[in-house]
């Protein structure tokens, strides 16, 4: 029998955002990723299996992020102008991480990432970001090509990173706000959805209070 609520929900997570001492290089090898920078399965607890790993780190410049996906039997389906329904890599962040507002605000944004689907090929990474439903404030657009973002394909699926610049962050500012609001999410055509901290049943899309505490440590 499924549950009523899961297990997530019923905690406020609090985990470690690492500073990169020195920044990955955004080429879809993960290989310079330091252990430290691996963000807990939290899905775990609720008995759920692992598809992909991710990392987060950040430093002066932005945030970075990398996940690893793997199990796969065919190519990742990559479409932007359906990214929701393409295999990819999303994240929500807060940089003022007010964690009891059930609304995002203009501090608040929405980052897509996909290993393919890009160029005349279709076959390069893309980037992008989307309005957030019900928010109060939006925070501005922010275009596909000042996001960094590269991939590798694999046998069994893809590996991909991201930098997002200090700039594109809508008010970033680690030396005052050290703690940020953080969720990522992954879909995939053939697992399914992994996310770090609840599903869409909660609302994770638009809700800040079911978003991750990430805070900024050196």
């Amino acid at each position: 029998m499924s549950e009523l609520v899961p297990a997530r929900y019923l905690f406020r997570f609090e985990l470690s955002l690492h500073r990169l001492r020195r920044p990955v290089t955004i080429d879809g090898d993960l290989a310079d990723w330091p252990d430290a920078c691996r963000l807990p399965p939290l899905h775990r607890l609720e008995g759920k299996l692992t598809f992909a790993d991710l990392w987060a780190g950040w430093n002066d410049e932005g945030l970075y992020l990398a996940c690893r996906v793997r199990g796969k039997t065919r190519p990742p389906r990559c479409e932007p102008e359906k990214f929701w329904k393409s295999d990819h890599l999303r994240l929500m962040t807060d940089m003022r991480d007010a964690r009891d507002i059930r609304r995002a605000t203009r501090f608040c944004q929405h980052f897509y990432f996909m290993p393919t689907g890009g160029g005349r090929d279709r076959r390069q990474s893309v980037a992008g970001t989307h309005r957030i439903q019900r928010a109060t404030t939006h925070a501005p657009l922010v275009a596909g090509d000042r996001l960094a973002v590269a991939a590798e394909l694999l046998e069994d699926g893809y590996a991909l990173e991201a930098h997002i610049p200090a700039t594109a962050l809508a008010g970033f500012n680690p030396a005052e706000q050290g703690r940020i609001g953080l969720c990522t999410v992954v879909e995939d055509q053939e697992h399914g959805q992994q996310s770090l901290t609840v599903g869409d049943d909660l609302n994770w899309y638009y809700d800040p209070s079911t978003w991750a505490t990430a805070v900024l440590v050196n």
